[in-house]
């Protein structure tokens, strides 16, 4: 909310997401790797043991035109918790953000980023399952794309329902899981919440009816949520 303006509580107001970064630490910061619009600016996290990967995890980050990008707190904020669950995690820029080439395509052209940074992550770890989490318009990417990426498991978060049009997307075959805030001033939680009801597949719910959409104040408790929501996932298919 750019960062602090009270006014900006839409995607019609700009840098929405902006002042709402985190300073990353560690990892491989700065990455480049070829995508379809040039280059997709990623970077990559490692557990701390080094035995062989299991899973890897993409982030996706909020929207792009109102400030979102990597660096924002809620994906930097996912990407620690999976690494502390002894997940690799990659975060990257969408096209037109940082060093990413290209310019915003309303979700279409950064699911096929996301699909490029998926095979990459693949040819890197083989044998690792693949999972993708997004937040706000990330969510909406990652839902878009995991059918065509072959997800595993799927966590969104703030999922845009009110502001894209989720009817015609695919439907979720695999475990995955929502959180969303009942404070929300940029997504209508109730709206989130009747979308769920009628998914062919339900996923795990966790409503946090205090937090808002940034979660300010609450990234800690949302770290625990997936944390404790990502061991109830059933295994497999």
């Amino acid at each position: 909310m750019g960062g602090d303006d009270p006014t900006l509580s839409g995607p019609e107001g700009r840098h929405l997401y902006g002042g709402l970064e985190e300073v990353p630490g560690g990892g491989e910061g700065g990455l480049l790797l070829r995508g379809p619009a040039g280059n997709i600016e990623i970077s990559v996290s490692h557990p701390g043991d080094s035995g062989s990967v299991t899973a890897a995890v993409v982030v996706c980050h909020p929207h792009p035109l109102y400030g979102g990008s990597m660096a924002n707190k809620v994906v930097f904020t996912l990407s620690e918790i999976f690494k502390r669950m002894g997940v690799v995690t990659l975060r990257f820029n969408f096209r037109g953000v940082g060093l990413s080439d290209g310019e915003f395509d309303q979700g279409r052209g950064e699911a096929t980023d996301l699909h490029a940074v998926a095979r990459w992550l693949r040819e890197r770890f083989p044998g690792a399952s693949l999972w993708v989490a997004g937040f706000s318009f990330g969510a909406y990417v990652a839902l878009r794309a995991q059918p065509v990426v072959r997800a595993e498991r799927l966590l969104l978060v703030a999922p845009p329902v009110s502001l894209f049009d989720f009817r015609n997307l695919a439907p979720v075959a695999v475990p995955w899981m929502v959180i969303q805030g009942g404070n929300d001033e940029v997504v209508d939680s109730q709206l989130v919440l009747e979308w769920i009801r009628f998914q062919p597949r339900r996923p795990l719910v966790r409503f946090m009816a205090d937090a808002d959409h940034f979660f300010h104040g609450r990234l800690r408790r949302l770290g625990s949520a997936v944390e404790s929501g990502w061991r109830r996932l059933p295994v497999g298919p």
